[in-house]
């Protein structure tokens, strides 16, 4: 088996829950009552996700940054 490391971005909604995401794997997210709770299912999910996409294009991806953008709204 090999070991992959994966950006994940982490957010808290409202209710408290924690949300984590792989932005590099198209749908692979996951959510729970706490971060070790959800980053257990976000393994499981990336496991899946994982078997249905080719490894070899996310080998090429890279996580560069995050960047805030002011944006002017109603």
């Amino acid at each position: 088996m090999k070991n992959s490391l994966f950006t994940v971005y982490i957010e808290q909604d409202e209710d408290g829950v924690f949300v984590g995401s792989v932005p590099s794997v198209p749908s692979c997210y996951a959510q729970g009552k706490t971060q070790e709770e959800m980053l257990d299912s976000l393994r499981d999910v990336l496991r899946l996700c994982l078997r249905n996409i080719d490894v070899k294009v996310l080998e090429k991806t890279r996580f560069v940054g995050i960047q805030n953008v002011k944006v002017t709204h109603a």
